[in-house]
């Protein structure tokens, strides 16, 4: 049963994944999605060179589509949101501690999960708020609550990054979606009084288990929300453990 929910609607979008990269490709995969695969570096060329090379390919996806939507804007705070983040520097700093090799401070800073959005803050010396949230398979459902909450408090727009990649070899076994290499913003802004511009999330208890939720065929939730988004569709349903989500895009 629904009991609480917020509304929004979504100014400017941008998204990124090996392989594509145009409005017409991602149309193309919202209307018959398949498995996005490839690593191929997206190319952030409003970041300067030195914090670039300094980003790693998960990092990359996520700075491209946070320059694209805000082109140029500054001020506005930030949310990052990965399940996983830069997980391969991890296990690469963790391999190094259990060969006993020294660990590189760049490395650790850089495998951090808000790494990707200090660079952004960095680079574009904006001391606008930023933060980064890692919540499962609803992850962005819970971003977007916070987005809605800094809303409500006063910001006119809130810029939401959702990203992430394919885990490495050593956790395969543990992997319970089709984990792939994506990277979408929203700049979000207060439900307009367009009734056609608002997306509404309302949330409620489930009385049952999403059994999907364990099968590694599944589409990591960030990616189901982009093509509900990308597609228009009028609803979106997605239930994660005890918890029901419902998008809705309202006519």
């Amino acid at each position: 049963m629904k009991y609480r929910g917020v509304s929004f609607s979504v100014a400017s979008h941008a998204a990124w994944a090996p392989g594509l990269d145009t409005e017409a490709a991602w149309q193309a995969w919202a209307r018959n999605p398949f498995t996005i695969a490839g690593q191929a570096d997206a190319a952030v060329s409003s970041m300067p060179a030195m914090l670039r090379r300094r980003a790693g390919f998960v990092g990359k996806m996520a700075l491209e589509v946070a320059y694209c939507c805000l082109d140029g804007q500054t001020s506005i705070p930030t949310i990052f949101c990965s399940r996983h983040g830069e997980c391969t520097r991890s296990v690469e700093l963790l391999s190094d501690l259990a060969q006993g090799l020294p660990l590189s401070p760049a490395g650790f800073s850089l495998s951090v999960h808000n790494a990707a959005a200090g660079l952004f803050s960095i680079a574009r010396h904006d001391r606008a708020s930023h933060s980064a949230l890692a919540a499962g398979h609803g992850g962005v459902e819970h971003a977007v609550i916070e987005a809605c909450g800094l809303l409500a408090d006063g910001a006119p727009s809130v810029l939401l990054v959702v990203y992430d990649g394919v885990l490495p070899e050593v956790f395969h076994a543990f992997q319970d979606c089709q984990e792939q290499p994506f990277a979408w913003a929203w700049l979000m802004q207060p439900a307009s009084g367009n009734a056609a511009d608002t997306i509404s999330l309302s949330w409620g208890n489930s009385d049952t288990q999403d059994v999907a939720a364990t099968s590694t065929e599944l589409q990591p939730g960030g990616l189901e929300v982009l093509a509900f988004y990308l597609r228009g569709d009028r609803e979106l349903l997605h239930t994660v453990d005890s918890r029901r989500w419902r998008w809705e895009r309202h006519a």
